[in-house]
């Protein structure tokens, strides 16, 4: 693949768009035909049924690192310029904006990314979470949320550098990061032949993996080929989410770029394998009282990803992968408040006793 005359020809924020568009067409579809979605693993997980949806994100996750980490081995990738790993980071961010996720994509039913999955399948409520998600996000980036997001992001700041790469802290080197996440696929392989066989569950889980790596190989690419500043980033809901609010309200002229084309990519991949599988249908509200849950599940989920750093699939996959130590921690802080929000909302309570007043409670 001839880069350079690509971007000669095009110029580089066509060529990013492209890679965008490419990068999102196949993880929207395969994350549709799969069901991925940390939301269902966290409970299943929580549960302790180590089920198909605990499987495919295994199988996700663990093909992002091994993926990312084969492009670092083999030369065709560099992330140490990534923001993630060269520029200041919070760690407290990481920690109580995983947590404020974690209880938000579990009230919303759906994290970022599957709230922009479910809409192209016709799901209204996943719609408008994700409006809700977007316009929270862009407040805590620049508007009334900002002070909020940076007061509790100095809390615990780290330096940019070797101080924000597990594998250097560790002292340990890519060729170990690639072993690990061999590791990590041999057990989500277990869990995933142990919860039972399903085509889309392996191919999903896997495609869905490596359009998370391919995000972060095709910017640097054009990065590595121009002759302009080019950031390289991986895939990632908030940001994006933010900048296409943004560019449909006041911005319509701005270049475009890999985030703008990512957006809609998912959105068709996802669209067309609704149409594949049949799944398309147009859902609302199954009744009043689910509105508000939806609508501040959504606001938590928008503040807790920019304070974060990124949401399930920014800071949990693509950080991940390069094992930036605020994407971890950000990643442990959502399965903790997921798991806690699950419990504390969706548990079924204790049955009152036979005969007891109406909501009277258990005895102890």
């Amino acid at each position: 693949m001839d880069w350079t005359a690509w971007i000669e020809h095009y110029g580089e924020p066509r060529v990013l768009l492209v890679g965008g568009l490419l990068s999102g067409l196949l993880f929207g579809f395969f994350a549709q035909r799969s069901k991925f979605c940390l939301r269902a693993a966290v409970i299943e997980f929580w549960h302790g049924r180590f089920g198909e949806k605990l499987a495919v994100w295994l199988l996700a996750f663990s093909t992002a690192v091994v993926a990312v980490q084969l492009f670092v081995v083999s030369g065709l990738l560099d992330v140490s310029t990534a923001r993630q790993l060269a520029s200041k980071g919070s760690l407290s961010g990481a920690l109580v904006g995983g947590l404020i996720f974690g209880v938000g994509m579990v009230m919303t039913r759906g994290c970022a990314s599957r709230l922009l999955v479910l809409s192209a399948n016709g799901n209204l409520r996943a719609l408008l979470s994700g409006l809700i998600f977007a316009v929270t996000a862009q407040a805590s980036l620049a508007g009334v949320l900002a002070p909020w997001r940076e007061a509790i992001a100095g809390w615990w700041v780290v330096d940019g550098g070797p101080a924000r790469s597990l594998l250097a802290l560790v002292g340990v080197g890519p060729n170990d990061g690639l072993a690990f996440g061999a590791v990590w696929m041999v057990t989500a392989g277990f869990f995933a032949y142990y919860s039972g066989w399903g085509v889309w569950k392996w191919l999903g889980g896997i495609g869905t993996g490596l359009a998370v790596a391919l995000a972060w190989l095709a910017t640097y690419q054009v990065l590595a080929h121009s002759f302009e500043p080019v950031q390289v980033q991986g895939m990632t809901f908030s940001g994006p989410s933010a900048e296409w609010l943004m560019r449909v309200l006041s911005n319509p002229d701005e270049p475009w770029n890999f985030d703008l084309g990512l957006m809609p990519g998912v959105f068709l991949g996802s669209l067309i394998g609704a149409l594949v599988g049949g799944d398309w249908k147009l859902e609302g509200f199954g009744g009043g009282y689910t509105m508000p849950r939806y609508i501040i599940g959504a606001i938590l989920m928008g503040f807790g990803s920019m304070l974060a750093g990124g949401c399930a699939v920014g800071a949990g996959m693509t950080g991940g992968a390069i094992f930036a130590v605020t994407a971890w921690l950000t990643l442990a802080g959502m399965w903790v408040g997921g798991g806690l929000a699950d419990r504390v909302l969706d548990r079924p309570r204790p049955a009152a006793p036979a005969g007891a007043p109406s909501g009277a409670a258990a005895a102890p």
